[in-house]
C-alpha cells in the first residue's frame, strides 16, 4: 500500500497520482470522492478528490501495476472549477468543440467497427469488392441486357457502378448508424460524451470500404477506356456532401430507434424503395420530363449524377447539385434538432 497523507488540511484538496501503464481500481478508495477521472494514452489521472475528513488516502500499488515509482503531488483546489457542466441554450447546439475533444474516442468507435465487421470471416476485406461488384453484374444483365435500360451511350458496367458507390456506402452508413445508439446502451448509460460521436463513428467506418469501391471503379474505367479530366478531382467534395448526408439521416434515424424500435424493421424496406427511386441503374433522361423534379428533390440524384459526370468527363448539372447540398443542410437541421431534443432521454429508455 501507498500511502498519501493529507495532514492539516481542513479543506478538499487536489491529488494528483500518475500510474504510467496502468489503471486504478476505484472500489479501494471507498474515503474518497472521485470527481473526475479521465484516461489518455494509457496513463490515469485522478484530477480531483473530494473529502472533508480524510488524513490517509490509501492506494494498493500493485493495482496500478506501475513500471515506475509512484508519483504524488498535493495542492490546493484551484479558485475556479476544474470542469463546469451547464446545459445548452441554444434550440440546437451539436456542440461540436465537445465533439472534436472527444475525437480519440471517435477513432476507437470507427476502428472497433471495422474489426468487428471483418472479424471471423473467410474473405475478410475482400467483401467490400465481392459486394458492389456482383450487384453491378446482376444489374448489368437483368437491366443492361435484358430490359435494355440505356445508359446514355456509356458502358453500363460503369455507368451502374458509379451509381452503386455512393448509394452503398450510404445504405450502410445509414442502416449502422441507426442501430448504433441502441448497440451501445452499455457504454452510454454508464460515461457521459457527445452522443453524437456513435452514429458519426458508425458512417465513418464504412469509408474504408467506399475508398476500396472507388480504387475499384478506377481500374474499371481504366479497362474500358475512359478518359479522365481534371473533373475527376470533384468526387472528393460529392464524397464528403454525401457523407454529410449519412450522418444527418443516420442521426435522425438512430435517435428514433432509441424510443421507437419499429424503425430497425421499417428502415431497412425504406432504404429498399429509395434505390428504385434512385438513378442508380437507370439515367435521369429515362424519367418523364414532368416528374425530374421529383427525382431532383433526392440528394442522392444530384450527387449520383456528379459521380457520373465526373468519371465520363461530362458536363455537371450545377442545380441538382445545389439542390441536394440544400436539402442535405436542410435534413441536417432537422436531424440536429430531433437529436438534441431526444438525447437527454436516452440513458433512461435506451
Amino acid at each position: 500500500m501507498a500511502n498519501v497523507s493529507i495532514e492539516g488540511k481542513s479543506e478538499p484538496s487536489q491529488i494528483i497520482v500518475t500510474s504510467q501503464n496502468g489503471s486504478f481500481d476505484t472500489d479501494q478508495r471507498a474515503l474518497v470522492i472521485l470527481v473526475i477521472t479521465e484516461r489518455r494514452y494509457e496513463r490515469w489521472r485522478v484530477r480531483r478528490c473530494v473529502s472533508k475528513n480524510v488524513s490517509h488516502l490509501n492506494v494498493p500499488e500493485e493495482n496500478l501495476a506501475l513500471s515506475g515509482p509512484l508519483k504524488t503531488e498535493t495542492s490546493e483546489l484551484p479558485a475556479e472549477p476544474i470542469l463546469t457542466i451547464e446545459s445548452a441554450r441554444r434550440w440546437i447546439g451539436l456542440d461540436l468543440h465537445e465533439v472534436w475533444a472527444h475525437r480519440d474516442l471517435f477513432y476507437f468507435l470507427v476502428l472497433r467497427d471495422i474489426k468487428i465487421r471483418y472479424k471471423q470471416t473467410a474473405l475478410g476485406v475482400a467483401w467490400a469488392v465481392l459486394q458492389p461488384v456482383l450487384t453491378m453484374v446482376v444489374f448489368t444483365a437483368i437491366f443492361g441486357r435484358l430490359a435494355g435500360v440505356p445508359s446514355d451511350g456509356k458502358p453500363y458496367p460503369i455507368f451502374v457502378f458509379a451509381g452503386l458507390l455512393p448509394w452503398n456506402f450510404f445504405n450502410q452508413a445509414v442502416t449502422n448508424s441507426s442501430n448504433s445508439l441502441v448497440g451501445n446502451a452499455a457504454l452510454i448509460t454508464k460515461v457521459y460524451f457527445p452522443r453524437l460521436v456513435i452514429p458519426s463513428a458508425a458512417v465513418g467506418a464504412g469509408l474504408i470500404d467506399f475508398a476500396i469501391g472507388s480504387v475499384l471503379l478506377f481500374m474499371m474505367a481504366f479497362y474500358y477506356g475512359v478518359a479522365f479530366s481534371v473533373w475527376i478531382l470533384m468526387m472528393v467534395p460529392l464524397a464528403l456532401l454525401t457523407t454529410l448526408f449519412a450522418i444527418s439521416v443516420g442521426m435522425w434515424m438512430s435517435a428514433l430507434n432509441v424510443k421507437y424500435r419499429d424503425v430497425r424493421y421499417a428502415l431497412p424496406f425504406l432504404l429498399q424503395i429509395w434505390m428504385y427511386v434512385t438513378p442508380i441503374i437507370y439515367p435521369v433522361t429515362f424519367i418523364p420530363a414532368r416528374w425530374r423534379w421529383l427525382i431532383v428533390l433526392n440528394p442522392l440524384s444530384g450527387v449520383i449524377q456528379g459521380f457520373r459526370c465526373a468519371i465520363f468527363a461530362q458536363p455537371f448539372d450545377w442545380n441538382a447539385i445545389a439542390v441536394s447540398a440544400g436539402v442535405t443542410f436542410l435534413v441536417l437541421i432537422c436531424a440536429a434538432f430531433v437529436f438534441r431534443r431526444m438525447e437527454r432521454e436516452f440513458a433512461d429508455i435506451i
